[in-house]
């Protein structure tokens, strides 16, 4: 069994979907595993991973006034030592992911035509995220 793992570290300003797919795609390449499956793991509680649209932005926009909704920032939260923003990006993160398994098939990323990989930052201010990629054959 081939196994081949790598660390990457995405910046975020703020608040956002950062679309990693690209990076994703260079690692399966770089790996060089044909058939196999791809585990991504962001080593963070309070940003997520997401699969989602990639070709019309308006999905992320509508995806995160849904989620500022849904968990918002004007809360009376107990938790709140970095900020308001802290205790609501936990629970968005919970409501989330912070792992996705994608098949590979022929070197690639099996993802549908309109599927992205992104970081989903919930916290305000800027971050340095890992995101650990294994890929096994």
């Amino acid at each position: 069994m081939t196994h081949y793992q790598k660390l990457l570290k995405i910046s975020t300003t703020g608040k956002s979907f950062y679309n990693i797919t690209a990076k994703i795609e260079a690692a399966v390449a770089e790996s060089g595993v044909e058939t196999g499956l791809c585990t991504l793991f962001l080593r963070h509680t309070s940003a997520s991973l997401v699969i989602q649209e990639n070709a019309d932005p308006d999905v992320l926009v509508d995806l995160a006034n849904f989620m500022a909704k849904l968990v918002p920032e004007s809360g009376k939260y107990i938790h709140d030592a970095e900020g308001p923003d802290d205790m609501p990006a936990h629970i968005r993160t919970a409501l989330t992911h912070t792992s996705e398994h994608i098949p590979i098939n022929r070197g690639h990323l099996v993802l549908g035509t309109w599927q992205g990989i992104y970081i989903w930052e919930h916290r305000q201010r800027s971050h340095l995220r890992e995101l650990v990629i294994h890929i096994s054959a």
